[in-house]
């Protein structure tokens, strides 16, 4: 303990810094920095929910107030303001720490389940059946609705949608020209953000970081296709009720379960009674599990047809899903 704060606290901010922000974000790289070097604020940011990633969690909820305060929600480099701004506002910050959760919907990630869906559809062709853990607000559910772009002069999944995700590639994905079909969709999360609710949907923006402006017109596109089209969003553990979901699915489709950059917030025996369900699901039809951030940072596609298991690692993803490597 320093004063009362753990000493690993300073620690993550510094990582986060050094790890996530250097090359991302001026700002809360120099932010974090600061962060770790002062009490008072180590020990407002010590008040995160257990398992969350502080530093995105305590910027979040700064970057939520100065959202109520003004549109763009900017406060600038000064750390002086910064502090002062976090004093002035400590009682909700504390509140927001408390009771809120990183649930970061990256639209581009889908940059990347973009040719996983299509290899699994090439290889079954059935359509799918989607079940995503960790969904926060069911934004990735609609990857379908979306087009693609990676630098090759085509673009792939449905054209003419109004979000437009551009990510690059190594390697050879499945990329077919129009999105495989999708009979069922439904997401699970402890807590469920609704886009229709102007809180979460403000939640939600101020997770995603000052100078990511493309991000933030990804997410509000986002966001209004699935005011438009809304899906079946279940707020409960996804692991547990994973065997029951699998159960009212559609036989005669492919069933796909996935998550990214959720299963790192997971305990141990979690991760693992996940992977026990899978192969109870597997005992009635076959199934996929694609996921990152799990055991390591890749990406994986497992599957288990016919009750043969097989594990695939796709390779490196960046965290926002501006690429991703393909080794297959």
């Amino acid at each position: 303990m320093w004063g009362g704060v753990p000493v690993d606290l300073s620690g993550r901010f510094v990582r986060f810094a050094e790890k996530e922000c250097k090359g991302s974000s001026p700002l809360y790289e120099k932010w974090s920095k600061e962060v770790a070097k002062d009490r008072q604020l180590l020990d407002l940011a010590s008040n995160a929910g257990e398992g969350q990633p502080v530093p995105n969690l305590f910027f979040g909820a700064v970057q939520y107030l100065l959202l109520k305060e003004k549109e763009d929600g900017i406060l600038g480099a000064d750390f002086k303001r910064f502090k002062e701004f976090c004093i002035e506002n400590k009682s909700e910050i504390s509140r927001l720490l408390k009771t809120k959760r990183v649930q970061t919907n990256e639209i581009r990630r889908c940059a990347y389940l973009y040719p996983v869906f299509c290899s699994i559809f090439q290889q079954t062709a059935k359509p799918l059946s989607l079940i995503e853990i960790g969904t926060s607000a069911g934004l990735q559910l609609h990857w379908d609705r979306y087009s693609y772009e990676y630098g090759d002069g085509y673009t792939y999944g449905k054209a003419d949608s109004s979000v437009r995700i551009r990510s690059e590639f190594k390697g050879k994905p499945v990329l077919l020209p129009e999105s495989p079909p999708v009979v069922s969709r439904v997401g699970v999360d402890l807590y469920v953000n609704d886009v229709r609710k102007e809180e979460d949907r403000m939640w939600l923006k101020a997770l995603i970081w000052p100078e990511h402006e493309e991000r933030r017109v990804l997410f509000e596109e986002a966001a209004r296709v699935m005011k438009k089209d809304p899906v079946q969003l279940i707020e409960g553990d996804g692991v547990s009720l994973l065997p029951e979901l699998a159960e009212k699915t559609e036989r005669d489709s492919t069933l796909v379960v996935f998550h990214t950059h959720v299963a790192n917030q997971m305990p141990v025996n979690v991760k693992e009674q996940l992977e026990k369900n899978i192969h109870l699901i597997s005992g009635w039809r076959d199934v996929f599990h694609v996921y990152n951030n799990m055991w390591d940072g890749l990406l994986h596609v497992d599957s288990i047809i016919d009750g043969i298991e097989e594990k695939n690692t796709i390779g490196r993803t960046e965290g926002h899903g501006q690429w991703f490597e393909w080794n297959l």
